[in-house]
């Protein structure tokens, strides 16, 4: 649930970059501020794997709980300054450069984020069921954008093109939702308990001390990250982000498409393909991992 939130954090920029655009990048032509604004959203992916280091090491010295906690602040933080942030026409070229120094800070928590709670399920799944278990946590990323969207079109429909595109007007508004679900985030992370696998690790003094220097220092272990870094997960990335965010804008600004009609086309993809993150995953217990990702 805590991903699911933090992913909501994440995707609002996306699922509003040609209004965003517009509140922050007003200095300049309508299509070089919606680019700059999409180029905004990508240092969040920029710094994402930076996010991922750290805080992996830090799940790694301390323990996977209180890394979240860590990450579920900063992400819920960044997320309701944005909502806060004074457009460009009030207070110039530092409403884009706090913007994205917000976006940098919430692709630092989702990189660790992300990550952790990948682990942290891993870490509590029965032997021979780890594919099904973990591929709940590539649910959240389409729960999420889900989410945003629905909270989005609700709004606006309530208040009209107008009013929700205004300085500060109903787009706002989904930051600041974003303060309570990571109250509701926190409580259930206050509550939970500690990875069984890295409890045992802790109790019988065998975790790392240098876990980076273990991970990229030693050959056969750099090669790994190398093999999953560009055999596993990129294409996958560059599919998923192009097929959910590039399509949407493209279907807004280039396609003419209506704003919630754009939106209701992309709510209807995701609830149809988010049963299928389950299905591969339980199938993957029982063919394997490779053969699926090359299907």
């Amino acid at each position: 649930l805590g991903t699911v939130f933090e992913w909501y954090d994440f995707y609002l920029y996306g699922s509003l970059a040609a209004i965003i655009a517009k509140q922050f990048f007003a200095g300049t032509d309508p299509n070089t501020a919606f680019i700059f604004a999409l180029l905004a959203f990508a240092a969040g992916f920029l710094v994402r794997p930076f996010g991922a280091v750290v805080f992996g090491r830090l799940g790694d010295m301390v323990g996977r709980k209180y890394t979240f906690l860590v990450t579920i602040l900063i992400m819920g933080a960044s997320t309701f300054v944005v909502g806060l942030l004074p457009n460009y026409s009030s207070i110039g070229i530092a409403a884009p450069v706090i913007l994205i120094t917000l976006r940098i800070l919430q692709g630092l928590a989702l990189g660790g984020e992300y990550g952790g709670a990948a682990t942290y399920v891993a870490e509590h799944s029965p032997t021979g069921q780890r594919g099904f278990w973990t591929s709940w946590i590539q649910t959240t990323a389409t729960l999420g954008l889900f989410l945003a969207l629905g909270i989005i079109i609700l709004i606006r429909t309530q208040q009209g093109v107008e009013k929700f595109s205004a300085p500060w007007g109903g787009w706002r508004y989904p930051f600041w939702i974003s303060i309570l679900l990571v109250g509701v985030s926190v409580l259930i992370r206050m509550r939970m308990s500690e990875s069984p696998m890295f409890s045992k690790l802790k109790t019988e003094g065998k975790t790392s001390s240098h876990p980076l220097k273990e991970s990229f220092g030693n050959k056969a272990n750099f090669k790994m990250v190398l093999l999953a870094l560009f055999g596993a997960v990129m294409g996958q990335g560059v599919v998923w982000y192009t097929g959910q965010f590039y399509a949407q804008s493209f279907i807004e600004t280039v396609c003419k498409v209506e704003f919630v009609q754009s939106r209701n086309i992309m709510l209807i993809a995701i609830l149809m393909a988010t049963p299928f993150f389950v299905v591969f995953g339980w199938l993957s217990d029982k063919v394997g991992r490779k053969w699926i990702m090359l299907m």
